[in-house]
Formats: structure tokens, sequence, C-alpha cells
């Protein structure tokens, strides 16, 4: 055979592994409304950049009738592109091929993967739609699940894992996209959980589709599984590729910086107007943050999911910077049990990864109630102060308006290792709200009083005006500065430009013990 006839060779097989389980398959996956997982790629990465891997690899042999259908790749596509110009590397499972079904070669093709995005330092993604572990390969494929669980675990925290759910993704198959950073999920065909509808009305006689078990609403808003939730899977692959502007390549590199034109100078006379007299009427911090950040711009995570905090990327004079905020406008920002659990893997990720965390506090404690407390709001709520004060990273925090009790020492407080520290004229920092206060000092003088309102009033005003205000926490220097909140921009810019080359330690040891 000449060399013309092995290329020509070459080609054949280059077209037939390009072809999955065959166009009607292809169609059956279109008329779901999804694409097929080489369109899934051209759309997330840089054009013409991916390179694959391992394309001519099929299933090996079994006593159940496949080994007349052996397709090239065995349902998962993998290889490196770029997106924006930088390293990653991807696969993505071919539902037409098998059902996206986890075989022992299956497993290997993403195991060599991760392997040299671990090597060479380079985030890793996953385009998640399968069947779950191929039935006929029993053991062995489950066998390559764990193979994936375990470097999925040593990459953490190493290089930015991320996984985009865009179909089914059940059984032990959920456990991988667990792991790793950020779960993105698409409305109607996107699908996570460890047991399905059948089996749950089966064992305890509930009756559920698979959209009200797993789909991307219920874990984009009730168990916070999933960080976003989009509406279709272009929608979902561009979210991706804008990620990817504040993450570095692995944990020993900066963010990425995105020049801008926005000064960083400008003051906003917004922020003047943002926080109302009346301090327990609620606002929302995001007119804070899109006032403060470069050209407004605030990537939120976990949007829908307690959304009594708020956590998300931005950029502050190109700086890509992590931002915590708490929400007045829900919950009046109290920390909860989803909020301390969600505030502290936003931390715990930018950490790990050399992003800077701004925090703007406006935070009344604690949420009390039985349902709290007997749910482990004391483990939850130490999970948001552990990872705040592990942080190595630069740490600045804005004290937008109140800061009581526990909740301030655990919003990136001086006590926790803050670096700048910075507060509004109105900011209340105290053990408790002015009315709680009031009420246990003068609980007697109260319930004596022929006015009991007037004098509470009283003594609340006297209250705020000696204790609740920032400038006894700047007396201490709890508090690096009072500041206009005009200057809110250039000064935290300004901070950030002199943490640049911050260097902090934490003791030597194998890894703490956070409360999970």
């Amino acid at each position: 055979m000449s060399i013309h006839d092995k290329l020509k060779r070459l080609e054949d097989l280059r077209r037939e592994s390009e072809q999955g389980g065959g166009e009607k398959r292809i169609a059956a996956q279109h008329a779901r409304g999804k694409l097929s997982a080489r369109e899934r790629i051209e759309l997330l990465v840089d054009e013409g950049s991916f390179v694959e891997l391992d394309r001519f690899v099929t299933h090996r042999s079994t006593d159940f009738g496949l080994d007349d259908q052996k397709i090239l790749g065995d349902g998962v596509v993998t290889g490196y592109a770029t997106i924006h110009g930088r390293l990653v590397y991807l696969f993505s499972q071919d539902f037409t091929v098998f059902g996206g079904s986890l075989s022992e070669t299956h497993a290997e093709k993403i195991v060599k993967l991760q392997e040299l995005a671990l090597k060479n330092g380079a985030p890793l993604v996953g385009l998640n739609d399968s069947g779950g572990a191929r039935i006929q390969e029993g053991v062995v494929s489950l066998g390559g699940y764990a193979d994936i669980f375990l470097r999925n675990t040593l990459a953490s925290g190493v290089i930015p894992q991320i996984s985009v759910v865009l179909g089914p993704c059940a059984g032990g198959a959920v456990y991988s996209p667990a792991i790793t950073d950020f779960i993105y999920m698409v409305r109607g065909t996107s699908y996570m959980f460890v047991t399905g509808p059948n089996v749950v009305k089966t064992v305890t006689h509930e009756d559920i589709d698979m959209e009200g078990l797993g789909g991307a609403d219920v874990h984009a808003t009730k168990s916070g599984v999933a960080h976003f939730a989009c509406d279709s899977e272009p929608e979902c692959m561009a979210s991706v590729r804008q990620l990817f502007h504040f993450l570095p390549q692995n944990n020993t590199e900066l963010p990425p910086s995105l020049p801008s034109t926005d000064p960083s100078d400008r003051q906003s006379e917004k922020l003047l107007e943002v926080v109302p007299d009346n301090p327990n009427r609620p606002y929302d911090m995001r007119d804070v943050i899109g006032a403060v950040v470069d050209d407004g711009s605030f990537y939120e995570v976990h949007r829908q999911f307690a959304g009594n905090i708020l956590v998300g990327f931005a950029h502050l004079g190109g700086h890509a910077v992590g931002i915590v905020a708490n929400q007045p406008s829900v919950l009046a920002g109290v920390l909860d049990i989803d909020a301390s659990d969600k505030g502290a893997r936003f931390v715990r990720f930018c950490d790990a990864f050399n992003i800077p965390l701004v925090v703007f506090e406006d935070v009344p404690g604690f949420l009390p109630g039985v349902a709290q407390e007997h749910g482990g709001i004391i483990r939850h709520g130490a999970k948001l102060l552990y990872a705040f004060s592990e942080a190595t990273v630069p740490k600045v925090t804005v004290i937008t308006r109140k800061a009581y009790g526990g909740a301030y020492d655990v919003m990136n407080s001086k006590h926790i290792r803050g670096d700048m520290n910075l507060a509004w004229p109105q900011a209340e920092i105290a053990v408790m709200g002015p009315k709680g206060a009031v009420e246990i000092l003068f609980r007697k003088e109260i319930a004596e009083a022929d006015s009991p309102e007037a004098v509470t009033e009283a003594h609340i005003q006297e209250y705020r005006d000696l204790l609740a205000h920032p400038y006894i926490a700047a007396a201490r220097g709890y508090v690096d500065d009072v500041i206009d909140p005009r200057e809110t921009r250039p000064r935290l810019i300004s901070a950030l430009d002199m943490l640049r080359n911050k260097r902090d330690e934490i003791p030597r040891k194998k890894h703490g013990n956070i409360p999970l």
C-alpha cells in the first residue's frame, strides 16, 4: 500500500471518528435542543485551536454484544485548545455513542487528559453528557469513575476545573463535577441526581420528574450544586469563556489583568445615595459593586442560591478580584447556613488561585432560629470564618453600613488578617444593633417608664452617637480609614496595587480541618 493509500485511509478514519454515533443520532440530539460533542467544543474554544487526542480509541472486547459496534473515540472527544489565547484541556462526552456511557477506555482517555493538564499546569473543562456507567463492563466501568475522581481531587487547588453538564449526569457520575470548582447547567436538558425519578418513586413513593428532581434551576436555587443555570448551550459556552477572563492557569500564577478605559481615580456620586438614611431600609449591594468595579462589570457566581450573600468576579484597575458582599435586600444581608457555605467555598477558590478578595460588608449578624441552630449554623458559619482566616491573598474590606456581632469578625475583619479595612461614615460597628442593645442595657428603666417607646428611642439615639459608628474601631486601628463613599474605587485600586507583592504564610501542616 502506497503512502497515498495510507493517507486516504487516515482521512477516512478521521471522518468516521467525527461522525460519532452517526447522522441520525446527531439529528436526534439536535431535536432535543442539544449540540453534538464537537459542536460544543467549537463554541467553547478559540476558532481552529482544538487538537484532538485518542480519536482512534475503541472499547475493549466484551461478552455482551458490543464487539460488532466498536466506534472510534468510544463516546468521548478529548484534546487541548486555547480560550482567549491560553491553553486549556477539555473532554466532551458524546451522547450519540452508547449514550455517552463510561467504559474502561472512555475513562482512560479522560484520565490521560487530567494528567496532562496537571503536569502542564493548565485548566481542565469537562463537557458532561452521559447515561452513566456502561453496564456491559460492570465493575471495570466503576473503577474508571474512581480513577477520574482521584485525579479531580489531586488537581483541586492546583488547576482550575470546570464542569459543564449538558445532558444527564447520574449516579456515580455526579461526583466528578461535584469535586470541580464550578458547575454550569442548561435549563430543560441538564440533569444531575444520585438516583433517578424511577428509583425515588420505588423507594420513597415520591412522584417527581427529572427536571423537578435534578434540573438546572433546582441545583442553581435549592441545592446549590450548580453555580450557573443557562437558557441554552451557546449561552452556556459564552459564559464559560467569560469566566476565563478571571482565572490563572494554575496555582503558581497570578490571574490575568484586563485593560480598561475606566479611570482608576473615578469617583461615583451614586455611592452617596445608595445607602438609605434609615438603617433599617434595604438596598441592593449590586449597585455599590457596579459603581466601583471596572466598567460596572460583575460576573456573579451562584446568583440564584443564598441571595443574602453575593460572590463573583470583577476587575478593579485591571486587577482580577473575587468579590464577597452581604446583600441587604435579601434577609437584611444576614449570614445563614447556605450563605456561609456559598461564601466559604468561593473564598477558598480565590485563595487557592491567587485572586485578591474584596469584601463589601453590611451584615446585622447570623440568622437566628431553631431551624438554623439545629441545622448547624455554628458549624457552617465557622466555614466562612475559617476560609477568611486561612486565606493569604490580598484581602480588602469596605464596611458600608452594619457590622454587628460575630459576623463583624467573620467578614474579613482586621483581626483575621484583613489587609486593608475601610469604612464609610455611616458604618455601625458594634456588638449588636442599637435597638437590641438598648433593650438589654436599659431593660429595667424601659419596663418602669410611662412611655417605654420614647425612652427606648432616646437611648437608641444615644447608643448610635456613642458606640454605633466607625470612629471607635478606627481609633483602635481595627479600621484603617474612614472614607468618603465616592472615594471607594480609587482607594480599593490603591490598596490592591500596594498589596500586589503581598507574602503571607500559615503554619506548616498537612492540611487544616475545616468544620465540614
